[in-house]
């Protein structure tokens, strides 16, 4: 990982030439792949009930979470990374999307949670779980990015891998009741000055103040993800979705949720998810993840390893105030943009996006970079915008211009561009 400027690869030819043909194979050597009968073949495989419940083939074992031991001094208190670089579409399986704890990730079964709903309301009550079912639900598709993503940049080009820089993220179709139905079941003074307070049943509790106006917009009491059940580490049996917020806000293990007339200013909206600016003011309610892109493939765990000829660049986009509507790539490290090719944008406003730009690689080297613009046209800033104006003392909401510099050989590595 380098400081690299954009001078230096344009005197190596960082030019690439679109239209160049395909690299064609051997011609005379026999595919054995062809010309031979495979084992595979000559027998029966496995039956229906070798696997009860399917796991991925064992040929791409290598697409798992992974985490930063150094990071945090315990791994309950942690984080693991979504293998983005490795899938594609937009919907996260649960079992790749990432996981963050404050003190590990709880067993509570379905038949011993509760959910309270108390303080300016009408009627306080406390839900059994099979009482939360029994409510109209909805099926919604919304990213969840932690604060933290690609927090580790903010100083420069840290952690070479998509996984690692952009990996505290995940996208997944949600099952669940809109929060607002339990606020109108205990009669909630729903005057928009409020707030409501969260609370997990770990061990943290993870407390978080919401706006009223929030809580009655889109969030939603979840307990099912993908289709089948909360896996443990994202909150099973129930969480909060807060869509388009930081994820921190959405608690897991959702137990209460107190109405009251002002934030509690929690330790994690005081010391903790607020912005550090360059003279040592905080910034707080930071609670939108603004626009933001990265290109997966290529990327420092995804290089090209076919050769020159035809290539397809691929990646993700997003925004917390709404739909993407165009992203733009650049082979220069930002002098020239290309509009990529979105890909069918399911669900809700708040979820990934795909993007695609198909080009010829011919070799030459190349500073990648994606930039994202939404709705309500904000752009992708760069990392050095984003550091006129907040300096290098954040962790969070750093959702800068990423750059990855492709070598002659194909391999990427994570810079920054100068």
């Amino acid at each position: 990982m380098s400081n690299t400027t954009r001078r230096d690869l344009l005197k190596g030819g960082l030019a690439v030439t679109a239209g160049l043909a395909a690299g064609k194979s051997s011609a005379g050597i026999p595919d054995p792949l062809i010309t031979q009968v495979q084992d595979w073949a000559t027998y029966t495989g496995d039956g229906v009930d070798a696997t009860p419940y399917g796991m991925p083939v064992e040929y791409e074992s290598d697409v798992i979470r992974r985490n930063v031991p150094w990071l945090t001094a315990d791994s309950i208190s942690s984080i693991n990374f979504t293998p983005v670089h490795a899938l594609d579409g937009t919907i996260t399986p649960q079992g790749c999307a990432f996981e963050r704890h404050h003190s590990g990730a709880i067993d509570l079964p379905k038949e011993a949670y509760r959910l309270m709903i108390n303080g300016l309301v009408d009627t306080p009550l406390v839900f059994t779980y099979d009482e939360i079912e029994r409510f109209p639900r909805e099926n919604h598709i919304y990213f969840c990015e932690c604060a933290a993503n690609t927090g580790m940049e903010w100083a420069g080009a840290q952690l070479n891998g998509a996984q690692f820089t952009h990996g505290m993220i995940h996208n997944m179709e949600y099952t669940g009741v809109p929060l607002r139905m339990f606020l109108n079941e205990v009669g909630a003074d729903l005057s928009s000055q409020n707030w409501i307070y969260v609370e997990g049943a770990d061990a943290s509790s993870n407390g978080r103040s919401i706006p009223m106006d929030k809580a009655l917009d889109d969030c939603l009491v979840a307990f099912k993800a993908n289709g089948e059940a909360l896996r443990k580490e994202h909150g099973y049996p129930v969480r909060l979705i807060v869509p388009g917020w930081e994820g921190n806000m959405w608690v897991k293990w959702l137990r209460r949720i107190e109405v009251i007339d002002m934030p509690v200013e929690s330790r994690e909206e005081t010391s903790k998810y607020t912005d550090v600016l360059e003279d040592g003011v905080a910034r707080k309610w930071t609670w939108v993840m603004d626009a933001k892109s990265i290109i997966t493939s290529p990327s420092p765990q995804s290089p090209i390893l076919h050769g020159h000829g035809p290539l397809v660049i691929s990646g993700l986009a997003w925004s917390g105030h709404g739909k993407i509507v165009r992203v733009d790539i650049s082979q220069d490290g930002g002098m020239n943009w290309k509009i990529a090719r979105l890909g069918k944008q399911q669900g809700d406003s708040k979820a990934l996006t795909r993007f695609y730009l198909d080009i010829e690689w011919n070799g030459d080297q190349m500073l990648l970079q994606s930039r994202a613009i939404d709705e309500t046209g904000y752009v992708q800033p760069t990392k050095e915008q984003l550091r006129q104006i907040r300096g290098e003392n954040s962790v969070y909401h750093n959702n800068c211009i990423q750059t990855w510099h492709i070598s002659e050989n194909g391999s990427v590595e994570n810079v920054e561009v100068s």
